[in-house]
């Protein structure tokens, strides 16, 4: 399994990337392989403002319901419809067509966030 380098991690296993002030948030590869069959996924309205660590949507499997964590604070400026249209997109390209949500960032900073090295160690911890 492959995390992209230029991208932060959640231990919620979301990932965010930053541009100009804008962040971009989807879910990892692993959070995918461990769901299974996406069934339903859950994201909110634009304009809607959310603090780090809120829950912003959630996404169903044939196994369960998990919530989606914000990394940080901000406004929803987008959402991607494409994901709600063809949930079997998510899993073949999570890293760029598959981002759920796009935000004004009220900061790029978080010590919360680990990079592709830290989440890697993260997981494998986790399945110790």
């Amino acid at each position: 399994m492959d995390f992209p380098s230029h991208l932060k991690y959640t231990k919620e296993h979301e990932w965010i990337s930053f541009e100009e002030g804008n962040a971009t948030i989807g879910i990892t590869d692993y959070a995918i392989e461990q769901l299974g069959d996406i069934v339903h996924i859950e994201l909110p309205a634009v304009g809607t403002e959310f603090e780090a660590g809120d829950s912003f949507g959630t996404i169903e499997s044939t196994k369960t319901v998990s919530d989606l964590y914000m990394p940080v604070g901000g406004k929803v400026t987008e959402v991607n419809d494409t994901i709600t249209a063809d949930l079997e997109s998510l899993g073949e390209d999570p890293y760029d067509g598959g981002w759920l949500i796009r935000m004004e960032a009220e900061t790029t900073k978080s010590p919360d966030l680990m990079d592709a090295k830290k989440y890697t160690a993260f997981i494998a911890e986790q399945e110790g």
